[in-house]
């Protein structure tokens, strides 16, 4: 069921899997006013809870694409951490359905830094993709049969780009165990903590509309795309712009020190922003996207 729309904004893009984590702030988000273009339509399965009362009630990995109209972009959030993570191709390939359905392009599909695995180097989309975890191997997958899938199609498939995507502030295991209390942070043998790529809620929104902007005129998509903030932060920061105290323990032999991505690509097609790495400012988006500290 789609409830009404204001209709100014007409060709809306879609959001897809929008009561996860990140589809949850984006609908604070646009709650708030802090949109940034046409506010989306909502896809759950029936009978999950969102925070809009926008929504597209659509259980992907059973029923056929619905009939809601053509589309300005999809931007494909829904996937599993945990579980059967198989479901993260059926879920992108459905994605890439819809826009079919809907002659709608194009499509943002979320894959993540996992895919990569350790590296020292910040990497770049060409490295080669060595995950060390399920959920890194899952998405690689779900890549693969991606790439797959439109080759088969040819001239017939939607543009797709594959965003891999670093930490979203608010949504990441650090500052979701911070909303639980204290945490505590590996110390390696230089007495600081990790360090990884972020990028803010409302950051990755911005660089999401912007891509279907871009990609929405003619002219070719690159098929992958890393997603952060231009520079890396530190754990600690964080948690230091948050108000927030820790506790450190002597880093194992296993730990990830530093797994940053390198974002030239992205940055050649829009404008980064200095400021969007500053901890304060990913602290100052994940408020507005409804993180609320212990």
């Amino acid at each position: 069921m789609i409830n009404d729309q204001d209709p100014s904004q007409s060709n809306p893009p879609i959001v897809l899997g929008a009561s996860g984590r990140i589809g949850t702030g984006f609908q604070r988000l646009a709650l708030a006013g802090h949109w940034p273009g046409p506010v989306p339509l909502w896809q759950a399965r029936p009978g999950a809870a969102l925070v809009s009362d926008t929504r597209v009630d659509w259980d992907m990995l059973t029923a056929a694409p619905p009939d809601i109209g053509r589309l300005h972009g999809v931007i494909c959030l829904a996937g599993a951490v945990s579980g059967d993570m198989t479901v993260n191709t059926s879920l992108a390939l459905a994605a890439i359905d819809l826009a079919r359905t809907t002659a709608s392009s194009p499509v943002l599909l979320t894959s993540t830094a996992a895919v990569y695995g350790p590296s020292d180097s910040a990497v770049t989309e060409r490295a080669d993709c060595l995950p060390t975890g399920a959920y890194g191997r899952a998405k690689l997958a779900m890549e693969t049969a991606v790439s797959a899938r439109l080759r088969d199609l040819g001239d017939r498939a939607p543009k797709v780009c594959i965003l891999r995507i670093g930490n979203v502030a608010g949504a990441d295991a650090l500052l979701l165990a911070a909303a639980r209390g204290v945490v505590t942070l590996d110390q390696f043998a230089d007495r600081h903590g990790p360090e990884r790529s972020y990028i803010g809620m409302l950051g990755l929104a911005q660089v999401m509309m912007r891509l279907i902007t871009l990609f929405g005129k003619a002219g070719p998509v690159p098929p992958i795309l890393n997603v952060a903030a231009p520079q890396p932060v530190r754990m600690a920061a964080l948690l230091q712009a948050a108000g927030l105290t820790w506790d450190w323990k002597p880093a194992p032999a296993t730990a990830l020190r530093r797994m940053v991505l390198d974002t030239a690509l992205l940055d050649s097609l829009i404008l980064p922003d200095p400021a969007s790495a500053e901890p304060a400012e990913l602290i100052r988006q994940s408020r507005l996207a409804g993180w609320v500290a212990a």
